[in-house]
């Protein structure tokens, strides 16, 4: 009777979850069909936490089961990295996820995409899943409304051009001292972690003015702590899914494993670190002093111009300006990491890019340390550099920003038809599919191929000085890896900025390539390079290469 009754217990907590998934699933379901547009349906929403912590390695055990096409094909996150245009072609521009969750409005149509950013008062992000971003303060990407347009007033001036002088002048010094570690090594394995620390010191100069000595990863000091804004910032945002799972008050309780105590001592840190310099910074903004470009001087100040203003909504609160300065570290640092990681593995396959950009770059310098050059003069100049830059995030996007429909239903044009969306259903720009349609980026739209965004003068040119980079047309851009219309990156020049810098920290004199294993040649260590970068991509918390100390490089002089 007894193993009845435990039976019982254990079977109607179970029958009741799958009553209510099936329910959900076909409300949504209803709801989804009547916008009339292709609709995939899957038992688990991808957006699921639980699901998402096990997805990848429980769908290779239903691959070869039948009725489970869609379900391995489309549910788990990251699936439109390895697909790319491949549903979109097969199903339409536009088709919807039914989930027992949340209805996913898929979408590869760049008019219509133009469109939703231009609607940005209908079409928000959704607030409630970026909440957890509320890690130090209310932010740019956590508000919507009255409330953001304060806050990117406010923000949107102090990514400037003096604060990308700050940027480039230290990611030079960065990424040379980078190169020179790399180089002084008969190979290296450590891109990702190396390319972290070079993110890091970049943000620590150009957020707080602090600058630090680059240190490849067998280099830095066994004894580092948080002790200093430096390691502090490191530790948080090596570990920002805990911090902003737990959130940084909650990172002392006594159950929590010993292990968290260094993340909690970086919390404080960093938050003591902030409060000093918010108020030096307000100290100096009331003495008149406007030096320091910096991120948090310039934000105290602007705040405090902004509060000035008769007719403004007011300034940034204290905690708010260490919430965006929080989301400034925390949306730069690991996307700009991933995307060189995945920049350099790539360079490494193509020996005629290396030589291809080292052209322009020794054009643009000649005999000048790169170190002393001057931002506003050069930056411009590098425009092969550039398209390296942008040929990386049209194929490895670090993350797509969704949208959703909001509280009331929403007319949307795909193509020449009309169709109401449903309150609340979200919207995925796919990334993936925009940035590799062969309608707009022509037969080789899957191969990584720089020269692609750059015109030349002519057919027989190859002056880089008489090069002009690819615009598209505005009404219809499919390129939108810094997002678009009101809500694009704040930090989108910084980040072409940075990627730039390194790129001529690293191969002015220098080139790259793979570690050719016993018995292998030059041209099978780039296929088997090539193949990994492929096999290896997928999400963590932002697309990146899972495993990049398996790819082993070899720096050397040009001769």
């Amino acid at each position: 009777m007894a193993g009845f009754s435990l039976f019982l217990g254990f079977i109607i907590p179970v029958a009741g979850w799958i009553s209510y998934v099936l329910y959900s699933l076909a409300v949504n379901y209803n709801k989804a069909k009547k916008t009339g547009l292709p609709l995939v349906i899957l038992p688990i929403d991808s957006g699921n936490p639980l699901w998402m912590a096990v997805d990848t390695r429980i769908l290779p055990y239903f691959k070869n089961l039948p009725f489970t096409k869609n379900f391995t094909r489309f549910n788990y996150r990251g699936w439109e990295i390895h697909d790319r245009y491949k549903a979109h072609q097969e199903i339409g521009d536009a088709f919807i996820l039914v989930t027992p969750g949340k209805n996913w409005l898929q979408l590869c149509n760049a008019e219509t995409l133009i469109d939703i950013n231009a609607r940005g008062r209908e079409f928000t992000r959704p607030t409630e899943m970026l909440a957890m971003l509320n890690v130090f303060g209310p932010n740019l990407g956590t508000t919507e409304g009255t409330q953001w347009q304060r806050h990117r007033k406010i923000t949107a001036t102090c990514f400037n051009e003096n604060n990308n002088e700050i940027v480039w002048s230290e990611v030079i010094r960065q990424a040379t001292g980078m190169r020179k570690y790399w180089s002084s090594k008969s190979s290296i394995n450590t891109i990702g972690d190396d390319v972290r620390t070079l993110s890091l010191h970049v943000m620590s100069s150009a957020g707080f003015g602090k600058s630090y000595p680059y240190q490849g990863a067998e280099e830095e000091s066994d004894t580092q702590g948080s002790a200093n804004i430096r390691d502090a910032l490191k530790l948080i945002l090596d570990n920002c899914i805990a911090l902003v799972a737990l959130g940084p008050k909650n990172l002392d309780k006594w159950w929590l494993p010993k292990s968290w105590k260094p993340l909690h001592e970086a919390t404080v840190t960093f938050q003591n670190y902030m409060t000093n310099a918010y108020e030096e910074g307000k100290k100096a903004a009331a003495d008149g002093n406007t030096h320091g470009n910096n991120l948090m001087n310039s934000l105290v100040r602007a705040s405090q111009a902004e509060s000035k203003e008769a007719s403004s909504q007011g300034g940034l609160t204290e905690q708010e300006i260490y919430g965006n300065i929080f989301v400034f570290n925390f949306a730069g640092h690991d996307t700009t990491a991933n995307t060189l990681a995945f920049g350099i593995a790539l360079i490494a396959t193509r020996p005629d890019v290396q030589d291809w950009i080292a052209e322009e770059i020794n054009e643009v310098f000649g005999d000048q340390d790169p170190e002393t050059s001057n931002y506003a003069e050069i930056f411009p100049r590098l425009k092969r550099c550039l398209a390296v830059t942008y040929e990386t995030v049209r194929l490895f996007t670090p993350v797509a920003i969704v949208k959703t429909s909001g509280p009331e239903p929403r007319e949307l044009k795909v193509n020449d038809s009309t169709h109401i969306l449903p309150p609340h259903t979200m919207i995925i720009p796919s990334y993936s599919a925009m940035h590799t349609h062969p309608r707009h980026w022509g037969s080789n739209s899957l191969a990584w191929e720089p020269s692609r965004w750059i015109i030349p003068a002519s057919a027989s040119s190859s002056n880089p000085a008489t090069e002009t980079f690819l615009e598209f047309p505005k009404a219809n851009n499919p390129f939108i890896a810094w997002s678009g219309g009101a809500r694009v990156c704040p930090g989108r020049k910084f980040s072409q900025v940075e990627f730039v810098g390194v790129l001529v920290g690293l191969f002015k004199d220098y080139k790259v390539k793979p570690v050719q294993l016993e018995g292998e040649s030059e041209a099978d260590a780039i296929e088997r390079l090539k193949l990994l970068i492929k096999e290896d991509t997928g999400f963590r918390l932002l697309l990146q290469l899972l495993h990049p100390e398996r790819m082993f490089f070899k720096w050397e002089k040009r001769v």
